[in-house]
């Protein structure tokens, strides 16, 4: 059973950055679309950001439009890794991030419904 391992969630004031990293063997965008979701206390889990790549269009991102401009979904070749780069943390970006992924031949959107491989999160609060 694949299951993404996520790394680089923690506490960080306002402002501030952090770095999630989403990995597994043979998790790659040859294969998977992958993407970061995450579920605040007391709501229901949301897309983040979603990474994918086909022979036709290349490498296609997509964003919560509450997290454009200040987070970057990106690979991380050297360490066969999907990178969420957070900036500009603000508290309602407080909750639970996880890592997750469908074949990409079946991926339609950037929702969590779909996603067939999910990892166990990692917490991310934002607070002075």
């Amino acid at each position: 059973q694949l299951q993404p391992l996520e790394s680089g969630g923690g506490l960080v004031q306002p402002g501030g950055s952090l770095r999630l990293s989403c990995a597994a063997a043979g998790f790659t965008l040859d294969y998977y679309t992958i993407g970061w979701f995450r579920q605040a206390p007391g709501k229901g889990r949301e897309g983040v950001s979603c990474i994918s790549s086909s022979d036709e269009s290349g490498v296609t991102t997509y964003y919560a439009d509450s997290v454009k401009g200040r987070f970057t979904i990106s690979v991380d070749d050297e360490k066969n890794a999907v990178v969420l780069e957070m900036n500009s943390l603000k508290p309602e970006d407080t909750a639970v991030y996880y890592c997750a992924g469908v074949l990409r031949g079946l991926f339609s959107r950037c929702a969590p419904l779909g996603m067939d491989y999910w990892g166990k999160g990692t917490q991310v609060t934002v607070s002075s």
